[in-house]
C-alpha cells in the first residue's frame, strides 16, 4: 500500500549568480542547483516521438528533503528551516546583491485519501517573512476507491 508523502525545498533563485559563492557564504551544501541555460533533463514516459530540449530560465540554489512518508508537513519544513534559520542576514544580503527571490515549495502526494496536516506555525511564518520568502504548495491526490463518509 502506498503512503502519503511530503517533500519540502527552499529555493534561492534569480537571473544569474555564483552558486559556489552562495554555498560558501551559507556554509550549507545545496541538495540541488542549476545555472541559467542548463538543459532540463526529463525522464521520458515512452520512447515515442521527439523530445523537445528545454533550458533553465534562471539560476537556483536549493535545499530540500527527499519525499518522506508524513502526515505533518511541519516536520519536513522544520528540517529545511533549521539549517537556514541563523542565515537570514546572509540570505537577505545575497537577495539584494544579486536581485534574488526565494520560495519554500511544499509538494504533497496524497495516497488513499490520507491527507497530512498543513499547519504553518508562527516561527516558520516569521522566518519566511524575515527573508521575504513565499510558499508554493502543490497537491497531487492519487485516485483511490474509498468512502469519505462512513
Amino acid at each position: 500500500m502506498d503512503k502519503t508523502q511530503v517533500k519540502v525545498y527552499f529555493s534561492l533563485f534569480g537571473d544569474d549568480f555564483p552558486i559556489d559563492y552562495v554555498t560558501e557564504l551559507l556554509g550549507i551544501i545545496p541538495t540541488n542547483s542549476y545555472k541559467k541555460g542548463d538543459v532540463i533533463v526529463r525522464k521520458r514516459k515512452s520512447n515515442v516521438g521527439p523530445t523537445k530540449e528545454q533550458l533553465r530560465k534562471e539560476t537556483a540554489w536549493e535545499l530540500g528533503t527527499d519525499y518522506q512518508e508524513s502526515y505533518d508537513v511541519k516536520e519536513q519544513l522544520d528540517q529545511i528551516i533549521r539549517p537556514l534559520k541563523n542565515k537570514a542576514t546572509i540570505i537577505n544580503q545575497l537577495k539584494l546583491k544579486y536581485k534574488l527571490e526565494c520560495v519554500f515549495s511544499i509538494v504533497i502526494i496524497i495516497e488513499n485519501g490520507d491527507t497530512p496536516s498543513l499547519h504553518l506555525d508562527n516561527e516558520q511564518i516569521e522566518f519566511a517573512n524575515i527573508i521575504k520568502a513565499e510558499f508554493d504548495i502543490d497537491l497531487y491526490a492519487n485516485p483511490y476507491n474509498g468512502n469519505l463518509i462512513d
